[in-house]
């Protein structure tokens, strides 16, 4: 018989000595048909932009999403924030753009349209140095998205697949030689001011959320899992969106 998944506590208060990063998709905000139609409460705006005056700045998004579409959804507000997994970081005039992305990718991305196309909900998400296949509203598509994914990763040199929930992306496995995951992004925050000499507090939700917990866990920080339980490196929990804005919330 496996093992149970074992049940983690919830987070403690954020309190003025931590540094705050979170995840958007599926940990700020609920998951939509689509990553074009999730919605971000007010509360949640006005609680991330109290936060961020009451810890000095040490608010930073780790998002899968672009910087672009993460000013996007939080506009006016601009926060620190590393994007595409870590590709992309920007913190003041600090942080690094994503790599461009190969010829190739335009060709791959047209010929995932086209699977795409034959499953109604299937979506191809352009995000410049990276493509991502989601099928959360078909998932009768998942082989074939997932099949043509591994098929074209070899067009694609010093390009990894990085799965997620309902989502697989095809996306650069480095950046300027250097890893390049949430964790990576975190710790590079952490030897800049103002998170510098905090402890780190991380919220994820996803599989690509790991390398953060991994990160804020070396440095004796707080890791947190959002969502349904599974076997994760995260100490703590939390049920979903809502009880995050409720925790966030509290302390903002």
């Amino acid at each position: 018989m496996a093992a149970e998944t074992p049940v983690l506590p919830p987070p403690p208060p954020i309190d003025d000595s931590c540094a705050l990063f979170l995840d958007v998709d599926g940990t700020l905000l609920d998951f939509a048909p689509s990553p074009d139609e999730v919605s971000v409460p007010g509360h949640l705006r006005e609680a991330l932009r109290a936060l961020h005056r009451r810890l000095d700045g040490a608010v930073a998004l780790v998002s899968g999403r672009s910087l672009a579409t993460l000013d996007t959804l939080l506009a006016p507000h601009v926060m620190p924030a590393a994007g595409l997994h870590g590709l992309e970081r920007r913190h003041g005039r600090r942080g690094h753009r994503a790599p461009r992305a190969p010829a190739a990718l335009a060709l791959v991305r047209t010929e995932a349209e086209r699977v795409a196309a034959r499953h109604p909900g299937a979506i191809v998400e352009d995000k410049g140095a990276a493509l991502a296949l989601h099928w959360r509203a078909a998932p009768q598509a998942s082989g074939e998205l997932q099949a043509f994914a591994i098929a074209a990763l070899p067009r694609l040199p010093g390009y990894r697949l990085q799965p997620g929930n309902d989502v697989l992306e095809l996306r650069p496995a480095e950046h300027k030689g250097g890893r390049a995951d949430k964790g990576a992004a975190i710790l590079a925050f952490m030897d800049e001011a103002p998170f510098a000499g905090r402890r780190p507090v991380f919220a994820g939700d996803d599989i690509t959320d790991e390398a953060g917990f991994a990160a804020v866990n070396a440095r004796d920080g707080v890791s947190v899992l959002v969502g349904l339980p599974r076997e994760s490196a995260a100490h703590f929990a939390l049920a979903g969106p809502a009880a995050v804005h409720a925790w966030i919330g509290a302390q903002a």
